[in-house]
This record gives structure tokens, C-alpha cells and sequence, in this order.
């Protein structure tokens, strides 16, 4: 079992790149249906907000720590070997760990043609990808029919894997509601990772991501779209340096107030 710390109510898996690829290979394996949240601070402000959501992250699979911000709240609460479970590194990193496998991928989400042009990119960057099938659905609420026939598409194509990218948490609902009806183990949220991979946005360099300031990155090339997200993040940091004093304070003295 993948230990869990609490994060502000949501339940976030303290592992790293290489542990979450292999959970994901003993559930296809097994044949065991689940769905992988892939969160940043900004998923745990939402879940915070919604009981609904809260419930769908903290009954994932695996809710990984997407945002170094969470990386560093999960080491300050004694998770030394948590490193970020970034959505377009796990996509490559699985793509890559299934080519032996044989592991099939399913691509649903992303705007007009932007699936299928991930699907090339992913075969240019993985030669042996799999990509099963393509399905972008419409920006509204899907019909039953609409919804029955996705389903059906990605029954047919025999995928292990589903790569689910229709924002946040949109795309949370979606796979708590159609794990084990599709056919495929394990459904994956990744978000924007169908547009940085398939080159419809810039990515930050890998040092801007390490530093913590991804979210600025991003900011400045979405301030509008982006601005909603981001705003909140200063009340997150107080939220969690208020659960950070309070688990000091606890490791230090002890529920009874008695120093350790």
C-alpha cells in the first residue's frame, strides 16, 4: 500500500514518478479498475470547496503530488523520498514502462485535433506507443448516447490505459463515474499534458518547474483563463503552514502537551 498524508482534507499519495508507474503496471496486470488524480494546489483548494470532489480524490487510486508546493508540504510532514508526479511525465514515463508490455493507450479529451496530434507526438517521442484510439468530446454536457458511445469506443479499442484530459474537475467527475464501465483498468487525469505534449502550449523549463514557479509560467501566457486558479493560491499557503505549525507542534510536545 501507497502511504497517504492528509494535505487540507485531501488525501495525497507520498511517492514518486517510478512508484506511481508501477502501481499503475499492477493494476493492469490485475486487471483492477482504478483512477489516478493528478493534483496541484489548486485541486486541493476545488476539493475543499466541493465534498463531492473532496470524496473523488480521496478515493482514487492514487492522487499524486502534481505541484511542488505539495511535494514540499508532503516532506515537511516526514515524506523525505516524495518527489513531483507531474502529468506529462507520467504520460511519457508510462508510454515508456508499457512499450515492452505492450500496454495500450487511450486518448480522450483535449480540444479540436489535439488528440490525435498528441497521438503522433507520443509515437515520434516513444517509438512502440500504442495509441488504441482518439476521442475528443464536445465542450458541453455530453448526451447519454454521446456518453454510451465513448464508452463503447474505448471498449473496442482494447486499451489498458485511458489519458483523460478535459481540465480540472471535470475530468476527476469523469473518471469517478466510468471507472470499470469502460473496459480499461485505469483511467489517468492529466489535464493539460494533451496540450503541452501535442505542442499546442508552451511548456516552462525544467528549472522553472522545479523551482515551485510553474503556476507564474503559465500565468503569464493565460493571465485570464489562469487568474480564477491561481488567485487562491496565497490562502492555500496559510492553510498549510497553519497544518504544518500545528504537526510540528504536535511531533514536538505531544498531544498532551508534554514535551517529547
Amino acid at each position: 500500500m501507497i502511504e497517504r498524508r492528509n494535505i487540507l482534507g485531501v488525501s495525497v499519495s507520498a511517492l514518486d514518478l517510478g512508484t506511481a508507474v508501477r502501481q499503475i503496471g499492477k493494476w493492469i496486470q490485475a486487471r483492477d479498475p482504478n483512477y489516478v488524480c493528478v493534483t496541484p494546489a489548486h485541486g486541493v483548494m476545488d476539493a475543499r470547496l466541493d465534498p463531492e470532489l473532496l470524496e473523488i480524490f480521496n478515493s482514487s487510486g492514487m492522487t499524486t503530488p502534481d505541484g511542488m508546493s505539495i511535494v514540499w508540504i508532503l516532506r515537511l510532514l516526514g515524506n523525505r523520498n516524495v518527489s513531483r508526479v507531474y502529468g506529462p511525465d507520467l504520460m511519457i514515463a508510462t508510454c515508456e514502462a508499457g512499450v515492452e508490455r505492450g500496454w495500450k493507450h487511450f486518448l480522450y479529451g483535449g480540444g479540436e485535433g489535439v488528440a490525435d496530434e498528441l497521438a503522433h507526438a507520443l509515437k515520434r517521442r516513444v517509438p512502440g506507443v500504442i495509441i488504441a484510439g482518439t476521442y475528443t468530446p464536445p465542450f458541453r454536457a455530453l448526451t447519454p448516447e454521446e456518453d454510451e458511445e465513448a464508452i463503447r469506443a474505448i471498449g473496442r479499442s482494447g486499451a489498458d490505459i485511458v489519458w483523460v484530459g478535459i481540465s480540472t474537475p471535470k475530468q476527476e467527475r469523469w473518471m469517478a463515474a466510468h471507472v470499470g464501465r469502460v473496459g480499461a483498468p485505469v483511467l489517468i487525469g492529466v489535464g493539460a499534458a494533451f496540450d503541452f505534449l501535442s505542442g499546442r502550449k508552451p511548456q516552462a523549463p525544467r528549472w522553472i518547474q522545479r523551482s515551485g514557479f510553474e503556476w507564474l509560467f503559465r500565468f503569464a501566457n493565460e493571465p485570464r483563463r489562469l487568474w480564477p486558479r491561481y488567485r487562491r493560491y496565497p490562502v492555500f499557503a496559510l492553510l498549510a503552514g497553519r497544518q504544518l505549525a500545528h504537526h510540528w507542534w504536535r511531533h514536538k510536545w505531544g498531544r498532551g502537551g508534554v514535551r517529547k
